[in-house]
């Protein structure tokens, strides 16, 4: 299982750089390398809610309208930041150290 995981890492490392992914080569401490984890969780969680809120309809008495579709992204954002400063999903704990391995073995 470690080696799908490190192969898993290596494939998501590799394709985040090219696509403007957070640069882990430039982390110096494990609270540098927890930031970038929790980063990318609150970013994961992000797109997680922005699919879960698809389907919620518009037509109840406080909600809807242009203000809501144009903030509705910023609120999945700052709920998903919330989520990963709280302990989200467990994702940063284990990027964390992945990354600071990663750094360790020379890897980034």
């Amino acid at each position: 299982m470690d080696g799908f995981l490190e192969l898993q890492m290596a494939n998501a490392t590799a394709a985040g750089r090219t696509q403007g992914a957070p640069d882990i080569s430039g982390v110096r401490s494990e609270a540098e390398a927890r930031e970038v984890a929790e980063e990318f969780e609150s970013f994961f969680l992000s797109q997680m809610l922005e699919q879960m809120f698809t389907g919620v309809g518009e037509d109840n008495p406080f909600g809807g309208g242009p203000g809501e579709r144009a903030f509705r992204g910023l609120l999945h954002e700052e709920y998903a930041k919330v989520m990963a400063r709280s302990g989200g999903l467990g994702l940063a704990d284990r990027l964390t150290g992945e990354i600071l391995r990663y750094q360790e073995d020379g890897e980034i």
